[in-house]
């Protein structure tokens, strides 16, 4: 469920993680559940036709009157500010606010100019297989399937986590995104863990190792940080 601390804004749980106060109720955990799929059905893949730019933002006023107009019983409470609450607590980062604006950073099926951050890009990144993939994405590459862009993942263990949805055991195949920049598809990062390419040739990819050690979603996170702040350290 989500709440909003008076001091410290909206957050997922009980009691807000900075304070400790439990805040004011805004919605409950179902009613998350069914506005992220609304969500998602709008800003991923153009349901019910929105007003949706080139960069796959939509007004949240927009968002409301569509939710609303299924189910005007169910939805009456239904305001931009509940919006807002699902983009700033999602914990994977799903979505994007701009001014009034809010778009789903990954998972498309339409094709947008999305204009993501390519700078601070790991040097490997993953993406789960069966077998029966593997082996024809090694020899041609990676293309978008199901959705607009390639998606791949921060951490071997993400990609696995990924991949279990259609395999019991995927493969993981790693992905080089400096030689993937060089050959002219530079990667972009769409949320915490989650990074996009229109394709990935094949010299770009092989199989990857299981790490001995794992690598955790907020060491990329901290590396980031420091290096934001020795950059903004220069520019001073």
């Amino acid at each position: 469920m989500i709440h909003e601390c008076e001091e410290h804004g909206y957050f997922r749980g009980e009691l807000c993680p900075l304070c400790g106060e439990e805040g004011k109720f805004i919605m409950s955990d179902y009613e998350v559940e069914k506005l992220g799929r609304s969500m998602a059905a709008i800003l991923r893949h153009g349901n019910g036709d929105p007003d949706i730019d080139e960069q796959g933002f939509v007004d949240i006023r927009d968002i409301v009157s569509m939710v609303k107009s299924r189910d005007q019983i169910r939805w009456k409470w239904l305001r931009p500010h509940h919006i807002e609450a699902m983009v700033e607590t999602d914990p994977k980062g799903r979505y994007q606010l701009s001014g009034a604006d809010v778009r789903a950073t990954y998972g498309h099926t339409i094709k947008l100019e999305l204009n993501l951050p390519t700078d601070n890009i790991p040097e490997e990144l993953y993406y789960p297989a069966t077998d029966e993939e593997a082996e024809l994405i090694l020899e041609a590459g990676l293309m978008p399937t199901d959705r607009a862009m390639v998606h791949l993942s921060l951490t071997y263990d993400d990609a696995v986590t990924a991949g279990s949805v259609r395999s019991e055991d995927p493969v993981i195949i790693a992905v080089d995104t400096y030689a993937c920049a060089e050959a002219g598809f530079p990667v972009g990062k769409a949320a915490k863990t989650v990074f996009l390419c229109d394709r990935v040739p094949p010299e770009c990819l092989y199989l990857a190792e299981e790490p001995e050690d794992d690598y955790d979603d907020d060491d990329y996170e901290d590396e980031n940080s420091s290096e934001e702040e020795h950059d903004e350290g220069k520019e001073d």
